[in-house]
């Protein structure tokens, strides 16, 4: 079995490969500041407390510990990717970077999306963050063997993610008979997976040599049009018919900052995966939970912890807004100021 360090560790997908590398007797370590209760920290993990944004600390608390593979879930801009090399150059056989499939060019111009599909986004600042990342670290990769592995995960999800553009707002208003708003027309594919299943594949790949200087997609192979995304979350919530409204993700962009980098960037967009160079490295990975079950466990969740049920008022306001403006009442240079 190998040692592992996760960099986070506690968040929706790294909690969920620490639990399945505990669970296939990895000896794993985390490395964190130590301030998300969210999701507990398996039993038998080591925990070094320190922020990585910290390099001295991060060096203290390490001391001469060496891993075959240490993943990185919370390096997001080129600054952080290259404080990691300098961390972790020497003490680790694996160095995995965890990306976003939202890298990925937008809009695709064929699909299914591979992993030699361009990287090019340019809507999302997030993304063209990670881009740069990955540029940096497979440079370093060819220039002084840096034992890189990129991870492009797309829309990965647990019991606590609600994977709709408005969150609880828009179980909310299904409950109440209110028109959801849905951006598009509906029929856009998109990629939904439960990180149960992303971490079967990610902790395969975890101290594999022929991993080195590759980057995989990880996702299910499950994809759905969005207005069947939300019916699933309505028949979840005890409404099987919930009232959707569609509304071009441009207007929804223009009229919200919050929601317009990532639907222009990403949810707008059909994304179909293919996932076999994961499944070469990784033999007999395979998505198994549906999102009809992944659905019923987001809300079965939220119901049992009624103070995550958090109604965005702005959410409900524009979602008003573009309702009355979508049946034609108002204009929408007067009915939706910017």
């Amino acid at each position: 079995m190998s040692s592992l360090l996760f960099i986070g560790g506690t968040g929706i997908i790294s909690a969920a490969a620490a639990e399945h590398a505990v669970a296939l007797g990895h000896r794993l370590t985390i490395l964190n500041r130590g301030r998300s209760a969210a999701r507990p920290v398996p039993e038998g993990v080591e925990v070094l407390q320190a922020d990585v944004r910290d390099a001295g600390a991060v060096r203290e608390v390490l001391g001469r510990r060496e891993y075959d593979a240490v993943a990185d879930f919370i390096s997001f801009t080129p600054d952080h990717a290259r404080a990691a090399m300098e961390l972790f150059r020497g003490r680790t056989g694996q160095y995995v970077f965890i990306s976003s499939a939202s890298a990925y060019q937008k809009p695709p111009t064929t699909l299914p999306i591979r992993e030699s599909t361009p990287l090019k986004n340019p809507f999302w600042q997030y993304s063209r963050d990670k881009i740069a990342c990955e540029e940096l670290l497979f440079q370093a990769y060819r220039d002084e063997d840096f034992p890189v592995t990129v991870v492009r995960p797309s829309h990965t999800y647990d019991r606590t993610k609600i994977a709709l553009n408005g969150g609880w707002t828009d179980i909310h208003r299904m409950r109440l008979g209110l028109p959801v708003l849905v951006h598009g027309d509906g029929t856009s594919l998109w990629t939904l997976t439960h990180s149960r299943d992303f971490a079967k594949a990610f902790v395969g790949l975890l101290g594999r040599p022929q991993a080195i200087g590759e980057s995989y997609t990880i996702t299910s192979d499950e994809f759905l049009p969005w207005d069947q995304v939300y019916r699933l979350f309505g028949a979840a919530a005890g409404v099987p018919e919930p009232e959707l409204f569609h509304v071009a993700s441009e207007t929804i962009a223009a009229h919200s900052p919050e929601l317009g980098p990532n639907l222009l960037g990403d949810r707008s967009h059909s994304v179909v995966f293919d996932n076999s160079k994961i499944k070469a490295l990784v033999p007999g990975y395979a998505a198994t939970i549906p999102f009809a079950d992944g659905a019923r466990e987001i809300v079965e969740w939220h119901d049992k912890n009624p103070g995550l049920q958090v109604v965005d008022r702005g959410h409900v306001e524009l979602s008003d807004r573009l309702y009355e403006w979508s049946r034609g009442r108002l204009l929408p240079s007067t009915a939706l100021p910017a």
